[in-house]
């Protein structure tokens, strides 16, 4: 598939009672994919999966592919730090109607470069798609450096991009000048994405875009159309917002917007909450500016 441009994490809609909403979800990916992205993303941490069974992940995913009916192309959510417990779990997997896996890096247990190499060389063995790399790590306490996602680009030609959401420009700025043809550098920082792309990545798994579609999808093509002057004044357009969204943590901010928007309910699963009146009143004032 072609991972150029803007794919979305979508969030899981919850009701009332904590259950999933499946009429939100379908109403989000309508939202979405009316915006112009290029890709939705099932199952990301955006997605709250970890608070989800199996059960749930697979009506999830089931639910994705039947409300995008083949518009898009889906990218599934599939990690662990686990390699044997996720190498089972893709060799189960029914990949209908899905074209590529976002796996992030092994979380907790903390293993060395080599240890990640050796994770992704058996994630990729096992894969029947192909692989993004998720490296993040204020979230899962491993980075995946440079020279490990190079080695692991050249080597094995179904890992074809990394979601790169270390922040750390001169990491990723050797990715970008050393990767292989082929390979892709994607965001996953709304906030860093119109100055990693005119570094030289190619496109951004967002979380903005769940609520910001059009603005954020048209900013992405602006800035890899070399339309600089526009893509900026979008991109500080869209900061304030960014901020909001991420001010008491991912989707927290996100579901205060969406529900503003008549979208979806705003309910998380413990131990996510709500956000506060203080944020609510905040979202108020800049959507009202915007």
């Amino acid at each position: 598939m072609n991972l150029r441009g803007t794919g979305v994490a979508l969030v899981t809609p919850f009701d009332k009672k904590g259950e999933i909403d499946f009429d939100s979800l379908e109403k989000l990916i309508n939202h979405v994919v009316d915006g112009g992205v290029e890709y939705l993303v099932a199952l990301g941490t955006t997605a709250e999966t970890p608070t989800l069974s199996q059960e749930e992940k697979h009506e999830v995913v089931s639910a994705v592919i039947k409300y995008n009916a083949n518009r898009l192309p889906v990218v599934l959510g599939m990690g662990s730090n686990n390699t044997h417990a996720l190498v089972k779990e893709i060799s189960k997997t029914d990949f209908t109607g899905i074209h590529a896996i976002l796996s992030v890096a092994p979380y907790y247990n903390k293993p060395s470069q080599e240890g990640i190499y050796q994770h992704y060389r058996e994630v990729s063995k096992a894969s029947p798609l192909p692989v993004i790399l998720y490296n993040v790590p204020g979230r899962t306490s491993s980075n995946i450096s440079a020279d490990t996602c190079l080695k692991l680009a050249k080597e094995y030609e179904n890992i074809v991009a990394i979601k790169e959401a270390s922040g750390v420009f001169s990491q990723i700025m050797e990715m970008i000048s050393n990767k292989p043809k082929g390979f892709e550098v994607l965001s996953g920082d709304d906030a860093l994405t119109f100055p990693m792309i005119s570094l030289g990545a190619t496109g951004v798994i967002t979380v903005v875009g769940n609520a910001f579609p059009q603005e954020f999808s048209e900013m992405v093509r602006m800035a890899l159309s070399h339309n600089i002057e526009d893509a900026r004044t979008l991109h500080y357009k869209l900061i304030p917002i960014i901020d909001l969204i991420f001010a008491e943590g991912n989707p927290t901010g996100l579901k205060a917007f969406l529900n503003k928007a008549g979208i979806c309910q705003n309910e998380l699963r413990l131990p996510l909450v709500k956000a506060s009146d203080a944020l609510v009143h905040r979202i108020d004032q800049v959507l009202k500016a915007y």
